[in-house]
């Protein structure tokens, strides 16, 4: 008996890879077919839960470098599909499902309060289905399946951002939006692995990089690049590629805005990652050139430029958002070094300011629940009334600056290291100046938070227990791995040696 149950865990174990996208993919259409609003919810948590507890075993099972490699179906690569879990995007599945569970701990309240009744089994299912996807972009090592997946998160994200036109009409031009920016860039990047399949016969991933490895001055090869460099760079927001981005954050219901801006940019970066070290290896020099006199350009100006924007905006959401498109800029300038700290750095930031985002948007959340927007002259005292919001926002602000004790310290430290190795000491500066930059914008709504009056009969309260807890989780994060870098650094360290050796 001992001796089957062993068989049977280790049976179990040895699916976890499948396990983390099916579960969250087939609650989804459960969820809309037993239509209940009451368990709907209890549906979504419980699958998300499921696959947190999963990203967290195969996170420690390729900490120390190690790859899994899952068939589906038992048929074995090439021909098969397959699943390959390293510790680059073993890291991934562990960011997404935790943030995702954390939100959805949220969403318990906010969804009540600002999508009507009818549709709360529609955003679970479509809540659901964007998770799965998203899994599913970082686990698999099939590149149409990565397309593949790629709709699926997008499909249901353009849904999930037009239910916010129950308050904001404005959301369903939002969507819109995304929606045409995102099926040229899925088009864009479908394309390209057409170009890939043309010159290699083959859509595994480890196999591509193998055919073509003996191609580096083949038209078709650098074809299949560009037009897989255009297309991510549509879904991460490489500016200028970013004007989908303002609008869908901005308008979106909040509980959505959090997830997405904690997780869906950041997937789209690690598929960047991928395709440019494990798919086309910087040895070739087409790419080499791309990285260092397109993506590290735009990056710098992206740091630049939309902190700039960032800091004349008047609406809370809509500077965050474009302090997302700075930030982005910082995981493109770390990928453009082509070096293991440049690499490290752009991993570890990918996970720090999923973190942190993810707080600022929830404590955004709770101020527009009680003010109706987020516009700032709709939030001024709100720190008096509001103080555990509003000192969770601190957090999470002092985070995005990357003041010394907080998460957002490490990544920006890391990133500066990575520049003086190559001695790049004027990039480092600039890396630094543009952290300065975000203590304008920052410093700007703490002051409308704090040092201004709350307006004669104000009737603001502090937000419940149940949004206070999930956003004070994420900033206790924000500091933790701020303080104890020994996971996520070491992680972020494992994933940027595999990719950097084209693994």
């Amino acid at each position: 008996m001992a001796s089957d149950a062993t068989h049977a865990a280790m049976s179990l174990h040895d699916h976890l890879p499948l396990l983390q996208v099916v579960v969250p993919m087939l609650a989804a259409p459960v969820c809309g077919i037993i239509g209940s609003r009451r368990l709907s919810w209890p549906l979504a948590f419980a699958a998300s839960l499921t696959a947190s507890i999963i990203s967290v075993f195969l996170l420690l099972d390729t900490l120390d470098g190690s790859i899994i490699s899952y068939h589906i179906g038992g048929w074995a690569p090439p021909l098969g599909i397959e699943y390959r879990i390293d510790a680059a995007n073993a890291f991934v599945l562990f960011l997404v499902s935790i943030i995702s569970s954390v939100v959805l701990l949220y969403a318990r309240t906010y969804v009540g309060e600002v999508i009507s009744a009818s549709k709360h089994v529609l955003f679970y299912a479509c809540y659901l289905l964007c998770l799965s996807g998203l899994l599913g972009v970082a686990a698999t090592g099939d590149a149409f399946n990565t397309f593949v997946f790629l709709e699926i998160s997008s499909l249901s994200t353009y849904v999930l951002i037009a239910l916010g036109a129950e308050r904001d009409k404005r959301a369903l031009t939002s969507a819109f939006d995304y929606l045409v920016m995102g099926t040229i860039g899925a088009t864009f990047f479908v394309i390209g692995i057409g170009f890939l399949y043309m010159a290699t016969g083959t859509l595994n991933m480890v196999d591509i990089s193998e055919r073509i490895a003996d191609m580096p001055d083949n038209r078709t090869v650098r074809a299949a690049f560009a037009f897989i460099v255009v297309g991510m760079g549509l879904k991460v927001a490489i500016y200028p590629l970013h004007l989908w981005l303002p609008g869908a954050y901005t308008h979106a219901p909040s509980v959505v805005t959090a997830f997405l801006a904690a997780t869906s940019t950041k997937v789209a970066v690690y598929v960047l990652l991928r395709f440019m070290f494990s798919v086309f290896q910087p040895g070739f020099v087409f790419e080499t050139y791309t990285l260092e006199f397109i993506i590290l350009p735009f990056a710098i100006l992206a740091m630049f430029a939309a902190s700039i924007v960032a800091a004349f905006q008047t609406n809370l959401k809509r500077l965050l958002a474009y302090s997302s498109i700075a930030q982005i800029g910082y995981m493109l300038l770390g990928i453009s070094m082509i070096s293991k700290t440049g690499l490290t750095a752009t991993v570890i930031h990918l996970f720090n300011h999923g973190i942190t985002k993810g707080t600022l948007f929830m404590a955004v959340g709770a101020y527009v629940l009680q003010t109706g927007n987020s516009f700032f002259d709709r939030l001024e005292g709100l720190g008096k009334s509001m103080p555990w919001t509003s000192a969770a926002f601190v957090v999470g602000g002092l985070s995005l600056i990357g003041v010394p004790g907080t998460a957002g310290f490490i990544s920006k430290w890391v990133l500066v290291q990575a520049a003086l190795e190559k001695g790049w000491w004027v990039v480092a500066l600039l890396i630094v100046a543009s952290s300065l930059l975000a203590v304008i914008y920052v410093w700007k709504a703490v002051e409308v938070l704090y040092m201004r009056e709350l307006p004669e009969g104000s009737t603001h309260v502090e937000a419940p227990l149940s949004l206070l807890v999930p956003m004070w989780m994420l900033a206790i994060a924000s500091i933790y791995f701020g303080i104890d870098t020994s996971l996520t650094l070491s992680a972020a360290q494992t994933a940027a040696e595999n990719l950097f050796l084209g693994l």
